[in-house]
């Protein structure tokens, strides 16, 4: 197995993708009596963390000629994003299922898409293509250096909220987030799925990456059918805990956000939040972290 990211690295990349992401702010709020510190990460450049871990991985070796992906949406619009900042030509290799609103907004950042019947057959198709001479994978999530990437977000939150003790966390592509915020916050983490995208869930449950089954409203941002090796590692290693809720727990939590705070999120940030608000997992001073706003829904007037 490929080398485990550690803290250092985390830090490493904080540094390294400094220039080309925004540090996004906490806010405060008291939902029905409860504090909790809320990440907003949904105000990412591209709209979503992914950014980070994209950004780094191009950053962390030589320079390619050109660059694959594989995505449902966010991951490749990250990727995208990253490489025309840094004017590399890039091809992202989609499901048919990704959503058309995201498909768009990876063809906006210049970046060529090819559609696939399949998630593993866009993978398959990505993985050859960037294991030519001259190309570049970058891995949606299995990746040290994706991984570190997305693990700043968790240095962000420890300097500006230390006394934060429980990171609640969506978990879709495997992990990736997740597995960031343990190396770089060091806290506690709870993840929490979709009833019907549970990967991880079902990894622990094994004792090893399973595949699973995707069906969920959430699916185009968290519809990784298997946790990566990579992460199931670290975020078994660090005593993860996992949670899953329904399709109707995580829309209406997504609403309250917008209802109470004015926040709009696509459906996969609000998964944490759903958890939270259902106060089944006890924590003194809790961040819910939303992890994107790539949608283009809108709430009722």
């Amino acid at each position: 197995m490929t080398r485990l990211p550690t803290p250092a690295d985390v830090a490493s990349a904080a540094e390294r993708i400094a220039p080309y992401v925004r540090r996004t702010p906490m806010l405060r709020v008291t939902v029905d009596g409860r504090p909790l510190w809320l990440k907003l990460e949904q105000l990412q450049l591209t709209g979503s963390f992914k950014l980070r871990g994209a950004t780094n991985a191009l950053l962390s070796g030589p320079r390619p000629e050109r660059v694959a992906t594989v995505s449902g949406g966010n991951h490749g619009y990250a990727v995208g994003t990253a490489a025309r900042l840094l004017d590399l030509p890039t091809r992202v290799h989609v499901p048919v299922f990704a959503a058309e609103s995201k498909v768009r907004r990876i063809k906006e950042t210049g970046a060529e898409v090819v559609r696939h019947e399949t998630y593993p057959e866009a993978n398959r198709a990505a993985r050859l293509e960037g294991g030519e001479p001259g190309g570049l994978y970058v891995s949606a999530y299995d990746d040290p250096a994706v991984i570190a990437g997305q693990g700043t977000v968790g240095l962000e939150i420890v300097a500006d909220a230390p006394e934060v003790d429980a990171l609640f966390v969506a978990v879709g592509g495997g992990g990736g987030l997740a597995a960031g915020l343990a190396l770089g916050a060091g806290r506690r983490i709870i993840a929490v799925e979709p009833e019907g995208c549970h990967c991880l869930h079902a990894a622990l449950a094994a004792g090893q990456p399973v595949h699973t089954e995707v069906d969920s409203v959430a699916m185009s941002a968290l519809g990784a059918a298997q946790a990566g090796d990579l992460t199931y590692a670290i975020l078994r290693a660090s005593g993860v805990e996992s949670h899953l809720v329904s399709d109707a727990e995580l829309l209406a939590a997504r609403d309250r956000l917008w209802d109470e705070f004015r926040l709009a999120v696509e459906p996969a940030a609000a998964v944490p939040f759903a958890l939270w608000l259902k106060d089944e997992v006890a924590a003194e001073h809790p961040c819910v972290v939303l992890c994107g706003a790539n949608t283009d829904w809108t709430p009722e007037s």
